[in-house]
């Protein structure tokens, strides 16, 4: 039964916010595009989702074009690429920004798209964050202890919001982050996943740690 209210309230969620957010959304895809060139989504890789199958998250763009490849392949980027597998897979001043688009990372408006990926079934409303698959083989090695709590993680399908968004977001650890986010998936609940989304709109207001 926990499956099944868990996504009826995934479809009627998602559908009610895609229509709340839709101002929202049309606002940020005209200033995306006065902003800077490129696409109004963001062109990144495949991300890992349940049982470690790889799909499409969907972005506004807050970056400039080719980041994800730019960051990795860039030579001039090379010591900015260091320190963001140092610090877990981010990057607290980063040049590939935008100015909106640190606007909508901040209150994480750049997430709003993601509600395709939770009626399409690939993601839900509350869950794990969705990993990077070079992320999570790097982080792994970092943290050996973490294998399985990687596997429990991969167990369930990726949230937009869940456990480490609203107690600490981007300002947590990778070993932090997992046994965080293996928590929420041993002890998911109906109950628990109410309480993440109300703790939600907080954090996207003050964007406590994102970025």
């Amino acid at each position: 039964m926990y499956y099944v209210t868990k996504r009826c309230i995934d479809l009627v969620g998602s559908l009610v916010l895609c229509i709340a957010f839709s101002p929202f959304a049309v606002i940020t895809a005209v200033a995306i595009v006065l902003d800077s060139s490129g696409p109004v989504l963001a062109d990144t890789p495949e991300r890992v989702g349940k049982h470690g199958k790889l799909f499409k998250l969907y972005k506004f763009r807050s970056m400039i074009i080719n980041a994800h490849e730019i960051l990795r392949k860039n030579p001039k980027f090379k010591h900015l690429y260091e320190k963001y597998k140092k610090n877990s897979y981010k990057l607290y001043e980063d040049p590939r920004v935008t100015s909106v688009g640190k606007f909508i990372r901040k209150h994480s408006i750049d997430e709003l798209p993601q509600l395709l990926n939770v009626l399409k079934g690939e993601m839900s409303l509350v869950g794990p964050r969705p990993y990077y698959p070079d992320e999570l083989e790097a982080q792994q090695k970092k943290y050996p202890h973490t294998r399985e709590l990687v596997e429990i993680v991969l167990s369930a399908k990726p949230g937009i919001t869940g456990d480490w968004q609203v107690s600490g977001r981007s300002e947590v650890n990778f070993d932090k982050r997992i046994k965080i986010d293996a928590g929420y998936v041993k002890r998911k609940s109906i109950w628990r996943d109410f309480v993440i989304l109300l703790k939600s709109p907080l954090a996207m207001i003050t964007g406590k740690g994102a970025v």
